[in-house]
């Protein structure tokens, strides 16, 4: 008998980097069919009260997030790996100040990086910098304008290979949020955590059937196995990952609206994984 399927649980909105409002996304999801939903925008639940407002009668959307964090390869260099967390609590001290740390990190990296520019010499500064960047906070792109106007390259491509790249010694790091810290926290806020599309790409290269397995005693809950960055082996090999470990396995499209040719609804979970992860959170959906 096959398995009812309607619910895609990997969508952005506006609050992050898609290109729907809340109620645009929910109109698109009923009319691919769908009936559940989960938002993910990246690193925020800032969408939350607005989904909520926007369910319909006939719909439900599982709050969530998709949180960025990084895991090291076997040389040490640390690789992107996306987590998605649904049902926690949203005012849990931990993902609070972590999400807070990271905006702050985030925002002072700009400065740093043009303070050691200026320690070597060149004839930028803070003020003129933060004058371009406006109400944002410092990015690279706004340093190499700076950089521009002093006549010290002759574009913005030219200020990242030369000075502004990841490997430049004016660069400034942030402090990234562990894959194992990620997963600790998001289960200490009542939520259900789920790797997602972890054979796309770089972190196809650090999630090894070993690193899933020593992430389950710290509350690893899924693999997202449907996704569209799979081919059939991935999402194979997953499958039988998950199965070993007692593991959901999940479906979802990654829909950002306009942003990305994906649509809404082209890979999606089981209904009775979905109430699985309803039974294990510590939030309500949202229901119209």
């Amino acid at each position: 008998m096959a398995l009812e399927m309607t619910a895609d649980l990997h969508t952005h909105t506006m609050f992050s980097d898609g290109t729907d409002t809340p109620a645009e996304l929910l109109a698109a999801a009923r009319a691919a069919g769908l009936t559940t939903v989960a938002l993910t925008d990246h690193d925020t639940a800032k969408g939350w009260d607005a989904m909520a407002d926007a369910v319909s009668a006939g719909m439900r959307v599982l709050p969530g997030a998709e949180f960025s964090t990084k895991h090291p390869n076997v040389d040490g260099d640390l690789v992107t790996v996306h987590l998605l967390g649904y049902l926690f609590d949203r005012d849990d001290a931990g993902i609070v100040g972590e999400w807070q740390r990271v905006k702050d990190d985030r925002a002072g990296r700009g400065a740093r990086i043009v303070q050691n520019l200026i320690d070597d010499g060149y004839p930028i500064t803070l003020d003129r910098v933060q004058e371009i960047a406006g109400p944002s906070n410092i990015g690279r792109p706004h340093i190499a304008r700076a950089l521009m106007e002093k006549g010290v390259v002759g574009s913005v491509s030219e200020a990242f290979d030369e000075l502004l790249h990841d490997g430049s010694p004016y660069y400034a790091s942030l402090r990234s949020t562990t894959l194992a810290e990620g997963i600790a926290m998001v289960v200490a806020a009542g939520g259900v955590p789920v790797i997602a599309h972890s054979r796309a790409r770089a972190a196809a290269s650090v999630l090894t059937a070993e690193v899933i397995e020593s992430l389950v005693p710290l509350g690893l809950a899924g693999l997202e196995v449907r996704h569209p960055d799979h081919d059939d082996a991935a999402r194979a090999e997953l499958a039988d990952i998950a199965a070993n470990l007692g593991l959901l396995q999940t479906g979802s499209s990654d829909y950002h609206g306009t942003n990305k040719t994906l649509r809404i609804g082209q890979e999606r979970t089981a209904d009775e994984v979905v109430e699985q992860i309803i039974d294990a959170g510590t939030v309500a959906p949202f229901v119209g």
